[in-house]
């Protein structure tokens, strides 16, 4: 090994602090989840007492059961407009209104969430739209739709455009030669893409909060309710199991991505 690639001292103490600094937080609350005390500060030995009375709480499981719906449902649908609107900036060469139709989907990128919050409860309010679970998840799926087409985008540049060229030299129209050859390159692209839109949609607390109605709050909004008041014990609990399906489908994300690397290396199809 080259020496100058070697780290040194001060980069893996700075390294190890960062860790520290970003992961010790949740490592103590994963562990006060299993405090059979009241008290969230006061270790009182382990227990599954709070995941008992988790279970047992009928408004948080509501509000989880809420922000699956609504997380599922806003990041199927951002996959399929995200993967249609990276194909069309890919495929689409410099059509007329290019820039403001990419200007217009990467917006969410930069505009603050509050902002887009008040413009999308504005539009609802405009429209005479009862808020609830479809407002949620079309405001998420204005949020998360640019992150997925960015993968996809991303993915669609490093494939060899001969690939579609020698499709339909043999006979493919354009539509069958995506479909027959594209569309299997791409599939762990998107697959990657829907748990980005999966996991911030499961996240957002505050577009959520301007779109959503009496009866439709979300296990983020409910658990900064109740944290207003107090953190309770069952907040760690149902934290530290948001962490654990946030991290399954991290390592799904990463499974995906490593399988695109894979095909894109060898250039044969799924």
């Amino acid at each position: 090994m080259n020496p100058s690639n070697k780290l040194s001292r001060f980069n893996i103490a700075t390294l190890a602090l960062g860790l520290v600094f970003l992961y010790l937080p949740i490592v103590i609350l994963v562990i006060y989840s299993f405090n059979a005390s009241r008290l969230v500060t006061v270790w009182g030995g382990w227990s599954l007492r709070w995941y008992i009375e988790l279970f047992n709480d009928q408004a948080m499981i509501d509000a989880a059961w809420m922000s699956v719906r609504v997380a599922v449902a806003s990041a199927s649908l951002a996959t399929v407009l995200g993967t249609l609107a990276a194909v069309a900036l890919s495929r689409g060469a410099n059509f007329t209104g290019r820039t403001l139709f990419s200007g217009m989907l990467y917006a969410p990128l930069v505009m603050p969430e509050v902002i887009t919050g008040l413009s999308l409860l504005l539009l609802f309010v405009a429209l005479g739209t009862e808020r609830g679970f479809w407002t949620v998840t079309i405001a998420h799926t204005t949020l998360t739709m640019c992150f997925v087409a960015i993968v996809v985008q991303a993915r669609l540049g490093s494939i060899d455009r001969s690939l579609e060229e020698a499709a339909m030299d043999l006979g493919c129209n354009p539509a069958r030669a995506f479909l027959s050859v594209t569309l299997p390159l791409i599939v762990p692209s998107i697959a990657a893409g829907w748990m980005l839109a999966f996991t911030l949609s499961l996240d957002d607390l505050v577009i959520a909060s301007f779109t959503t109605g009496p009866g439709s709050a979300t296990l983020p909004i409910r658990i900064y309710s109740e944290v207003r008041l107090g953190v309770k014990p069952e907040i760690n609990a149902i934290s530290t199991l948001v962490i654990a399906l946030v991290a399954v489908v991290i390592v799904l994300a990463s499974l995906a991505a490593k399988l695109s690397d894979v095909k894109a290396e060898s250039g044969a199809p799924i």
